[in-house]
């Protein structure tokens, strides 16, 4: 053989070499993104759990079986027509927020862990609703996020998920329990109404008395205080007052005429 013919078997080789490489590379290298995780097997058992960055692997023995997502997640769900403790049927809607912590579990532990979150979610949601009373629901909402972010984050727990929180968005009732609430309501604030007017007359009242113990231990204030009005009231150009003449004569007439005086001519300059 000749030296040409050891180049030209040399140069196919190293060709046949760099086309095996070519199609190899890509199934050796992989790059998980900052969020992922890459689960990989050997052999069908699990071998490591790589990323984010490059990592390899060995073709045809190891494989990646699935990638997951560590960013914080979102699932609406809903409950429609669930009855409430008492009785009366509502539809609800409300959102989780969740995370992949572990993801061994997540890959392991559950075929798919989207789906079961959303159905976890669901019923829970139902047993909460009747579970509680419909004044409870709508007065009291941050309790019930809480009560479903802690029963859904205790059944999630075995599958690595780890729910942040729960908020229920909606909350609708019937339009004819509506209404009734609406009368309900408007009810209650006439009734408080009417009992902060008692608790002022009651007030004004209770002053009154206190006025009256007053002039009638001490009349000089009490004519004082007569003095005072009919200053006030001559303080207007013009105004008659009719006095009965028992109050006059019960009071200083000279102090009560100058005060009059005074109230229809105006204060004189100085």
């Amino acid at each position: 053989m000749t030296a040409h013919d050891h180049a030209s078997s040399f140069m196919w080789g190293a060709a046949v070499v760099l086309v095996i490489a070519g199609l190899l590379v890509p199934q050796t290298l992989m790059m998980a993104n900052q969020w992922e995780r890459a689960v990989v097997l050997r052999l069908g058992r699990l071998k490591a759990i790589r990323g984010p960055g490059l990592f390899l692997i060995i073709p045809f023995v190891d494989t990646v079986a699935t990638w997951l997502d560590q960013r914080i997640q979102t699932t609406e769900f809903n409950a429609e027509q669930a009855l409430s403790k008492d009785t009366v049927p509502v539809n609800i809607d409300a959102i989780i927020f969740w995370q992949v912590h572990d993801p061994e579990r997540a890959a392991l532990e559950i075929s798919d862990y989207r789906s079961a979150i959303a159905r976890v979610a669901q019923t829970s949601l139902r047993e909460m609703v009747g579970s509680s009373l419909l004044a409870t629901l709508l007065s009291d909402r941050k309790q019930g996020d809480q009560m479903l972010r802690d029963d859904i984050g205790r059944k999630t727990a075995e599958w690595g998920v780890n729910v942040i929180s729960v908020e229920i968005r909606d909350i609708g009732v019937p339009s004819a329990l509506q209404d009734a609430m609406s009368r309900q309501a408007q009810a209650e604030r006439e009734r408080l109404a009417r009992v902060a007017l008692g608790q002022a007359e009651l007030e004004v009242a209770q002053k009154f008395v206190e006025a009256a113990a007053v002039y009638a231990s001490t009349p000089a204030a009490l004519q004082l205080r007569a003095m005072n009005i009919i200053y006030e009231t001559t303080k207007e150009r013009g105004a008659t007052i009719l006095i009965p003449t028992a109050m006059i004569d019960s009071m200083n007439p000279g102090g009560i005429m100058a005060l009059a005086a005074m109230g229809q001519t105006g204060p004189k300059a100085a």
